[in-house]
C-alpha cells in the first residue's frame, strides 16, 4: 500500500524543518498513482515529468515559508478548468482542452500548491452518489460496496486515501459535503462567491460553489485563504467583509439543534445515535443550545429539483443534450430533461417562494449563530443506489440541498462510526460569510472526537504548522503549554506558532496590518490607540509587495505598500505589525487616512488576508524611492540613520 501524503499543516511543518522536499513528495505522489490513471478516482493526471519539474522548481526556490501552500499536492474535480488539460465534466464527448486555469486553480498554484490531476465526478455534477460516471463508479475508502458520494466523488476519495493533501470539488446541492461524510474527511462549502466559479462548467450557475476537501479543518481554512478572491471574469464573486475576518470563539456561540420531529434517519438507528452524540459534544463547546424548526430549510431544498432551478442546468447543457443525447448517461439525462417542464412563470413563482423562505430563515439567525444537522441521514451501497438511483440520491441530499438556495455557509466534519462500521458525519451551517466561525467550531469538535476519522485531526497538528485564522480546538498542542481556543487576559488563542500563542480578537474586533507611521512609537500611532487598538505582534507580508517612501512636508516621509505589478519588479516580504482594532472604529480610522493611502486586504506570510494600509499605485512613479530591499519601514529608517 502506498504511503499517505501528509495533511497541509503536516507537510508545511516537514518542509520548514527540512525533513522533506517538494521533489521527494512528488515521487511519493507518483508512487501512489501507479496504475490508477483513468480509474474511478482520476480522469487525468499531470504528466510525471511536469509534476517533477514543478516540484524541482519549488525545491530550488529553497524557502518553504515564502508561499502559503508551498509543495502541497492537490487535485481538482474535472469540471474545473486547468490550462492544457481536457475538462470532461464526466462526459468524454463534451470534453474540451482548457486554454487557461480557472482563477481558483491559478491562485492555488501561485500559492505554491502542486497540481496532481483531475478527478472523477457524477456526470455534469448532477448527483450525490458517485455512481453516475462513464469513468467508473466511486466506492468509499471504507469499502464494503459503500458509495463514495458525489458529485465530487474522486476528489473526496483522493484526499481520504491519502493520495493528495487537499482537493477542490464543487457543491450545488451537497456535492462538497456528502462525499466528505461518506469518506470520513472534512468538506468545506464556503459562502457562494468567496471562491470564484469562473472556469467551472456550470450546474446551476446562480447556486454553484467551489468546495474544499481535506482531512483536517486547519488545512481547509489554509486552502480557503489561498484560493479566495474576486475575479473580473466572475460576476458571482464576493469578497469576505472585513468584520467577518475574525472567527467568533465557540464559547460565545448560540447553537441551533433540529427538533426531533424534523429529524429523519430513514430507519438508520446507528446514524441517529451518532448524531445525538455529536450534538452533546457540540453543546458542551458553545454558550447555549436550543431546538429550532427545519421546515423552511426543507421547503427551500425541495425547490432545487422540484422547482425551476433544475431548468437552470439546461442553460449550459441544453444544446449539448439536444444534439448529443446518447453521450449523456440515462439517469443524468432523465434528471436534466425534467428542466424542460418549467416555464418563465414557474421561474418567477419559484423565486418569490424562495424569497419568502429566505426571509424567515434570515430571522432565525437573530436567535442562533450556528445550526447543526446530519450531513446524511443514512448511507447506501452501490447496489442499493442502483435499485432506486433518483429516490436514494434525494435521500442523501435531505440535509444539504437547501444551503446554497438560502445563501448559507457550511462545513461537514467526521462524527465517528456507527456500530455497523459506517462513517457518520455532521454539518455546521451558518449565514453567509460565517465561514471562519464555522471552521473554528468544527476544529474544536473534531479535536473532541478522536475516533471520528482514520486520519489525524486538527488537534494533532504540530506547533510549527503555522498560524491559522481559526483555533485548532481544545486539545493542547505538544510543547506549547497553551490550548488553541483558550481564553487569556489578552483575548482568544487562535493558534500556537513556534511555541508561542497567537492571540486574536473577539467577533467585535479585527486584525489590522500596519506598515509605516502607524507602527508602535511612530508619529501617527496615536490614531490607532485612540480608537482602542491594541498591539498583537509582529508579522510579515507574503512576498507580493513593494514598499516606497514618498516625500512629505515634514521631511519624515510616508511609506506606501503597493502590490507588485506582474510586469514590474517582483514582490518581497515586508515587515508589518498586527493590531487588534474594534470593528466599530474602522470607519473613523479610514476618514483620517490621507490619499494615496487606503485600507484594503493584505496577504500575510502565512497565507491569511487581513485588513491593512495600502497605497494606490498611481502615487509611486519612477521619482518615488523604492525601499523594498530594506524589508520594512523601521529597517529603512535604521539604514539611512547610519
Amino acid at each position: 500500500m502506498s504511503e499517505r501524503i501528509g495533511t497541509v499543516p503536516e507537510l508545511r511543518s516537514a518542509y520548514r524543518s527540512g525533513e522533506t522536499t517538494p521533489a521527494q513528495q512528488a515521487e511519493r505522489v507518483l508512487a501512489g498513482l501507479a496504475g490508477r490513471d483513468g480509474g474511478p478516482v482520476w480522469i487525468s493526471t499531470v504528466p510525471a515529468d511536469e509534476l517533477r519539474a514543478r516540484a524541482a522548481a519549488l525545491t530550488r526556490h529553497g524557502d518553504p515559508t515564502a508561499l502559503p501552500l508551498y509543495g502541497i499536492p492537490f487535485a481538482v474535480k474535472d469540471n474545473i478548468d486547468v490550462a492544457g488539460m481536457v475538462t470532461t465534466a464526466g462526459c468524454p464527448d463534451f470534453g474540451y482542452r482548457a486554454a487557461e486555469d480557472a482563477p481558483v486553480v491559478r491562485r492555488l498554484r501561485d500559492a505554491g500548491a502542486l497540481l496532481v490531476g483531475k478527478t472523477n465526478l457524477d456526470q455534469f455534477a448532477t448527483g450525490l452518489t458517485g455512481s453516475r460516471s462513464p469513468y467508473g463508479s466511486g466506492e468509499s475508502v471504507f469499502g464494503g460496496g459503500l458509495v463514495s458520494g458525489g458529485s465530487s466523488s474522486g476528489s473526496a476519495v483522493a484526499v481520504a486515501a491519502g493520495q493528495v493533501s487537499f482537493a477542490l470539488g464543487t457543491d450545488t446541492a451537497g456535492s462538497g459535503r456528502v462525499p466528505a461524510a461518506l469518506n470520513g474527511i472534512v468538506g468545506l462549502k464556503p459562502t457562494r462567491g468567496l471562491l470564484s466559479t469562473a472556469g467551472v462548467v456550470p450546474a446551476c450557475r446562480s447556486l454553484d460553489c467551489v468546495s474544499v476537501f481535506t482531512t483536517d479543518v486547519a488545512g481547509a481554512v489554509d486552502v480557503l485563504h489561498a484560493a479566495r478572491g474576486v475575479s473580473p471574469a466572475d460576476p458571482w464573486g464576493r469578497a469576505l467583509p472585513a468584520h467577518r475576518a475574525v472567527a467568533a470563539a465557540p464559547a460565545t456561540l448560540r447553537l441551533g439543534v433540529p427538533r426531533p420531529v424534523d429529524l429523519t434517519f430513514f430507519g438508520d438507528a446507528g446514524q441517529a445515535d451518532r448524531f445525538a452524540t455529536g450534538v452533546r459534544l457540540l453543546s458542551a463547546l458553545v454558550a447555549d443550545a436550543a431546538p429550532v424548526p427545519l421546515d423552511d430549510f426543507f421547503a427551500a431544498g425541495d425547490l432545487l429539483y422540484q422547482g425551476p432551478w433544475v431548468a437552470e442546468r439546461l442553460v449550459a447543457l441544453g444544446d449539448f443534450l439536444r444534439t448529443s443525447p446518447d453521450s449523456v448517461l440515462p439517469v443524468t439525462r432523465a434528471v436534466l430533461e425534467t428542466g424542460r417542464r418549467h416555464d418563465a412563470v414557474d421561474a418567477f413563482r419559484g423565486q418569490h417562494r424562495l424569497r419568502e423562505l429566505r426571509a424567515r430563515v434570515d430571522r432565525l439567525w437573530q436567535e442562533i449563530d450556528v445550526l447543526v444537522v446530519p450531513t446524511v441521514g443514512t448511507t447506501f451501497t452501490l447496489d442499493e443506489i442502483a435499485e432506486d438511483p433518483i429516490g436514494r440520491n434525494a435521500t442523501l441530499g435531505r440535509y444539504t440541498q437547501f444551503a446554497n438556495l438560502l445563501d448559507l455557509a457550511a462545513v461537514s466534519v467526521p462524527n465517528g462510526f456507527t456500530d455497523a462500521g459506517r462513517p457518520a458525519s455532521l454539518t455546521l451551517v451558518g449565514p453567509a460569510f460565517s465561514d471562519l466561525t464555522l471552521a473554528r467550531l468544527a476544529a474544536a469538535l473534531t479535536a473532541s472526537v478522536p475516533s471520528a476519522a482514520s486520519v489525524p485531526s486538527a488537534a494533532s497538528v504540530p506547533s510549527t504548522a503555522g498560524p491559522s485564522a481559526v483555533g485548532d480546538g481544545p486539545a493542547v498542542v505538544a510543547g506549547a503549554g497553551v490550548a488553541p481556543g483558550a481564553e487569556t487576559d489578552s483575548g482568544t488563542v487562535a493558534a500556537v506558532v513556534d511555541g508561542g500563542a497567537e492571540v486574536v480578537a473577539d467577533p467585535a474586533e479585527l486584525l489590522l496590518a500596519v506598515v509605516g507611521r502607524h507602527l508602535a512609537g511612530e508619529s501617527r500611532n496615536g490614531e490607532l490607540t485612540g480608537h482602542g487598538a491594541t498591539l498583537v505582534g509582529a508579522a510579515r507580508t507574503a512576498p507580493l509587495y513593494r514598499l516606497y517612501r514618498m516625500d512629505t512636508p515634514d521631511g519624515e516621509g510616508l511609506p506606501g505598500l503597493v502590490r507588485a505589478a506582474p510586469t514590474g519588479p517582483p514582490g518581497r516580504p515586508i515587515d508589518v505589525e498586527l493590531w487588534r482594532l474594534p470593528t466599530s472604529a474602522v470607519g473613523a480610522l479610514l476618514t483620517g487616512v490621507p490619499a494615496p493611502l487606503s485600507l484594503g486586504w493584505v496577504r500575510l506570510h502565512d497565507g491569511r488576508d487581513v485588513l491593512g494600509f495600502l497605497c494606490e499605485a498611481y502615487a509611486v512613479g519612477p521619482q518615488v524611492e523604492d525601499i523594498s530591499a530594506a524589508g520594512g519601514w523601521r529597517a529603512y529608517r535604521r539604514a539611512v540613520a547610519r
